[in-house]
């Protein structure tokens, strides 16, 4: 039996415009939320709307079967597939062909009989498929990502609110901490707005700090950007990014496997985070520190022969200890946007050039070599191990105390600082402040031990060490 999921083909209608309509926005208190339609060239590729194969309730059924089936890995989904064809061949062979094509335990959670509440989550699907903007994207549809078909266990089944073409776009995923210095969120809207410019899509996971403002810069630009999250496609985590939801629902694309109604758990991120990994071509982390789930997913990108850069940051900033480990093991050192760009092969456009997205080639990055591998674990932005606390220096502790009992404007200050030097204007553009109530403040915190003036008109935070 013929193969046919590692086709990368495209389904064009020539005589039927992209959908475009009025806008439809829904935000409830428990956050489920539905997207208007995306912009005009929302659903675009050579010139030709895109669209998802059609797909039967009978076939959504089977579909919707077998991945959410406890037990079901992707990867031995992937397999009774190309054994078998589409899922409701695969219901109906006997226990003993699936086993010899898998294993046991994979061919019992196939056949495993559904819940009574499968019945009334097949009708949600349904009705939330036929909300404007949004997709059921199945693993034989050539509107199916190409870049996830060079993962061993792809999603069998996708939930898209937005913009299909981005699913076949060239990308660059930009992670870091979800507690980001105001250093950090420049960097990432920075390099994100020069990738997309480039037409490159820049990727990310919706989340607080780091991956907000990427999904921001990318937002200005004409390469757009993808999230992928960890809930269902009905919800937006955290809450305070229901407004950013909302624009990358219209101008970019939101994509999940997980079912509709998922609320967020710890364990479904480290999923997302190989999603993540395997959309784009290279992963780029802004800031990390040695426990960061934004590691997790430069070591998943590594593995699947993706390119993986890292900025440098201060020897004394937290945030910047995940990078240097990354750094040490092989990533490749970027300073600007441009070196990005040349390392995946693309020329920068000149400032102001718009570009539309660059299309996947269908062939994976040459993989690039590290010497040892990080395996952290927990929650991006989490704080570092007690180990590393009783290590601090006491000067350290002790500034630390004083810090403390500065007035609201000097700590407001200190934290818009960071661990980089700033300039004046930076400064003032961060916290807002008066020039003279600024001036009076960093002069109070340079004799107090915390600010140090560097040549150029630039400041730092003084080093205790």
């Amino acid at each position: 039996m013929s193969n046919r999921f590692d086709s990368t083909r495209h389904r064009c209608a020539n005589d039927e415009p992209a959908r475009v309509g009025a806008a439809l926005f829904i935000i409830s208190d428990d956050e489920n939320f539905s997207m208007a339609p995306a912009c005009p060239l929302a659903m675009q590729k050579d010139g030709h709307a895109m669209h998802t194969l059609p797909t039967t309730e009978h076939e959504l059924a089977a579909w919707l079967r077998l991945s959410t089936a406890p037990g079901l890995r992707p990867g031995a989904l992937r397999a009774l597939l190309n054994a078998f064809g589409l899922p409701h061949a695969i219901l109906e062979q006997p226990f003993a062909l699936l086993a010899a094509a898998t294993d046991e335990a994979s061919a019992r959670a196939a056949l495993t009989v559904p819940g009574a509440d499968f019945a009334p989550y097949l009708d949600a699907v349904l009705a939330w498929r036929e909300l404007e903007g949004n997709h059921i994207v199945t693993l034989d549809d050539p509107v199916y990502p190409p870049a996830l078909l060079t993962m061993p266990d792809p999603p069998a089944l996708l939930y898209v609110k937005g913009r299909l073409d981005l699913l076949h776009a060239k990308g660059v995923a930009v992670v870091g901490s979800r507690s980001a210095t105001p250093q950090g969120v420049e960097d990432a809207e920075r390099f994100s707005r020069a990738l997309s410019r480039a037409g490159l899509v820049v990727v990310s996971g919706l989340a607080l700090g780091i991956d907000g403002a990427a999904h921001r810069g990318a937002l200005s630009e004409r390469g757009s950007t993808i999230a992928v999250i960890g809930t269902g496609a009905d919800l937006v985590y955290p809450a305070a990014h229901q407004p950013l939801a909302r624009q990358i629902a219209a101008a970019g694309a939101i994509i999940s496997e997980w079912p509709l109604g998922t609320p967020a758990r710890a364990a479904n991120f480290p999923q997302r985070n190989r999603l993540i990994a395997g959309l784009v071509g290279g992963v780029l982390v802004v800031e990390a520190a040695m426990r960061s789930g934004s590691l997790i997913t430069a070591r998943l990108a590594n593995e699947m022969g993706r390119d993986v850069f890292a900025l440098p940051g201060s020897i004394h900033a937290p945030l910047s200890r995940g990078c240097h480990r990354m750094l040490k093991q092989g990533a490749k050192l970027v300073e600007t946007p441009d070196e990005i760009l040349e390392e995946l092969g693309f020329a920068a456009p000149p400032k102001g050039a718009g570009t539309a997205a660059m299309l996947w080639n269908g062939i994976p990055p040459a993989p690039f070599s590290v010497h040892g591998e990080a395996t952290p674990a927990g929650a991006s932005g989490a704080s570092l191990g007690t180990s590393a606390a009783l290590a601090q220096p006491k000067a350290a502790t002790a500034a630390t105390q004083s810090e403390s009992a500065l007035g609201p404007d000097a700590e407001a200050l200190l934290a818009a600082l960071g661990h980089a030097p700033a300039t004046l204007e930076i400064l003032a553009a961060r916290t807002d402040m008066g020039d003279s109530t600024l001036q009076s403040t960093l002069l109070q915190l340079e004799l107090a031990g915390h600010l140090t003036v560097l040549p150029g008109g630039r400041f730092a935070r003084a080093s205790h060490a």
